[in-house]
């Protein structure tokens, strides 16, 4: 497998470790691209062994499967300079929030096979949760190499593409409210006499045995909750303030309100 980042932030960094590690593709068959005024990013990925450019029509023409690994706003720019370039044996891959396949594609020359992924930030430490869906023009094979690419990071999955800025609502953006929950559950440990590193430690493998539970077990996140609230006991006494707060109905509307920018951001392009 030959691949070619544009971009290389932490995202391109932790794809390049993932393929490495799970022996997709050695990096030295790995070409990124990145303006030279980033410097400290290419170096990033010159110490993990890859090649480095800042042409990205460089990265078109080397590679195989181009992963567009930038923002949103910086995808015209790049499709420009790769167009030329890109032919039906090629395969790119965007993750740039709310861009859908089809606009790429129509920056692109006819046939260009095309997918979009939203992956998510705990790719960094391979416990990532991406989706993607496929464009108009791809292969059967397409989607095996885009669910491999992404397994070496965490958790993959295919959707239908007019589910994909939903899925950017939740598991997008959903560390951040995870972050949130592990920050004030440590403030609360906190105001109640635990030290702050000790409480933000606690509090964050309690998530994630509770995220473990729910992925190994199979069992129904409200099934697994009624398990830990005995009767009178102090969990269902939590439960009941944070039901008084609006706690779940504050989740669904952070859900809402991150699919609705991600539409509001593709339309935008």
């Amino acid at each position: 497998m030959k691949v070619g980042f544009v971009g290389a932030g932490k995202l391109a960094q932790a794809l390049t470790k993932g393929l490495v590690k799970a022996e997709l593709a050695p990096p030295e068959r790995i070409l990124c691209s990145c303006p030279r005024s980033d410097v400290y990013l290419l170096e990033q990925m010159r110490k993990l062994g890859c090649r480095t450019t800042s042409n990205n029509s460089h990265v078109a023409s080397d590679s195989r499967i181009i992963i567009l690994a930038v923002k949103p706003p910086v995808i015209p720019k790049v499709l420009k300079d790769i167009a030329e370039h890109i032919t039906p044996q090629h395969l790119v891959i965007s993750v740039a929030m709310g861009i859908t396949t089809r606009h790429i594609e129509k920056a692109l020359p006819p046939k260009s096979r095309v997918i979009r992924v939203m992956p998510n930030t705990p790719a960094l430490v391979r416990e990532g949760a991406s989706v993607f869906s496929c464009g108009s023009n791809t292969l059967e094979e397409d989607s095996t190499t885009a669910h491999r690419i992404f397994t070496s990071v965490g958790i993959c999955e295919q959707i239908e593409e007019n589910l994909l800025d939903a899925v950017t609502g939740l598991s997008g953006s959903g560390p951040a409210y995870m972050y949130m929950a592990i920050e004030a559950l440590a403030d609360g440990a906190v105001k109640m006499g635990i030290r702050r590193e000790l409480a933000i430690k606690l509090a964050a493998q309690t998530l994630l045995g509770a995220a473990k539970m729910v992925l190994e077990t199979g069992k129904h996140p409200g099934a697994l909750k009624d398990d830990v609230c005995s009767p009178a006991g102090t969990s269902i006494q939590a439960v009941h303030e944070l039901e008084k707060n609006g706690f779940r109905s504050a989740l669904i509307s952070a859900v809402e309100a991150a699919t609705q920018r991600s539409k509001e951001t593709g339309g935008l392009f």
